[in-house]
């Protein structure tokens, strides 16, 4: 989860700097992208298979390797940059 907020971050403020249209200021992108990025992530997680409950997920280090890891880069990133992106629209409309 530790990775999906900071890549949500990353991508929410990406999104923010790549336009002007989207962008709501560094607090607001980082905190639209750490949620975006959250949520994206424990979806993709889901869908391919790599959630577990979090009790199993203290009792073993399974769910560290590089392919889960890339999911959560990619599915925080992504999901922080959607996000951001749309609520920076919605916001400056």
């Amino acid at each position: 989860m530790i990775i999906q907020l900071v890549a949500g971050v990353v991508g929410g403020n990406v999104a923010g700097k790549a336009s002007p249209k989207f962008n709501m200021g560094g607090a607001g992108n980082s905190i639209t992208g750490a949620i975006g990025g959250l949520v994206l992530g424990q979806i993709l997680e889901r869908v391919t298979g790599g959630a577990m409950p979090a009790a199993d997920a203290a009792a073993t280090t399974q769910g560290l390797d590089i392919a889960s890891i890339l999911t959560s880069l990619i599915g925080g990133g992504a999901g922080g940059a959607v996000l951001s992106g749309i609520v920076g629209a919605l916001k400056n409309r």
